[in-house]
């Protein structure tokens, strides 16, 4: 489909507003208030709880492979995943990971 310069323009003002008024809901209105302990512990998870749903398709689904998982990308989650375990260390668990990646995909030639 082909769009209009005003109709880009359009969309990206109506994406703009749209984001601006879902941060201020959130944090413009209740922002300031006193949120309950059971609040702040499930907020505390949401890292946690997002960062899989990014990172899981890049592993089970990558485009790089046409979709189709790959040994090497789910030995190197295995290995992030390990690191990240033992040592609760973020840097570290990436930078296994990738190490791991990396080699795996040179030894394969890819």
């Amino acid at each position: 489909m082909d769009y209009s310069q005003l109709q880009i323009w359009a969309i990206i003002l109506g994406l703009g507003v749209g984001t601006v008024t879902l941060r201020f809901s959130f944090l413009g209105l209740i922002g300031r208030r006193h949120l309950p302990e059971w609040v702040l512990r499930h907020l505390r998870y949401t890292p946690v709880a997002v960062l899989p749903g990014l990172v899981a398709p890049q592993v089970f689904f990558p485009a790089a492979t046409g979709g189709e998982t790959d040994p090497a990308r789910l030995a190197a989650a295995a290995v992030t995943l390990a690191v990240g375990y033992f040592t609760k260390s973020v840097l570290w668990a990436i930078a296994a990971g990738f190490a791991t990646l990396m080699g795996l995909m040179a030894l394969a030639g890819g």
